[in-house]
């Protein structure tokens, strides 16, 4: 049940970033499950890859170098899930992966137990 709690709130996220950043588009909610799905399952294995590969550039960078492999993740899911999910370029897939984070990190806060937020 988690897992599914989950997954639809990063739809939810996708859904809400692509609202907010222009160059950003999913054409509907069904296309935003979808892109969670693959946005997920790509962080999960090649990104994961990345981030170890690039883990003593991510620290000289304090950690924002993450922010890059996260931006390049969402263009191959773009790339893959074009025309439903796409993102026009780096500089919208960066400000996504930003939002994308934080929104997501929100979302999930929210739909903790209150008990749980203290």
């Amino acid at each position: 049940m988690r897992l599914l709690l989950n997954w639809i709130l990063s739809a939810a996220a996708v859904w809400i970033v692509a609202q907010v950043v222009p160059g950003f588009h999913v054409s509907g909610p069904f296309a935003a499950l979808i892109a969670a799905l693959v946005i997920g399952f790509i962080n999960a294995t090649i990104g994961l890859l990345l981030k170890i590969l690039t883990f003593p550039l991510t620290l000289l960078t304090l950690g924002f170098f993450w922010f890059v492999i996260n931006a390049l993740m969402l263009e191959l899911a773009s790339a893959l899930l074009s025309p439903g999910f796409h993102v026009r370029s780096f500089g919208p897939a960066l400000i996504g992966a930003i939002l994308l984070s934080l929104v997501n990190m929100m979302l999930k806060w929210l739909a903790r137990p209150s008990q749980d937020r203290d």
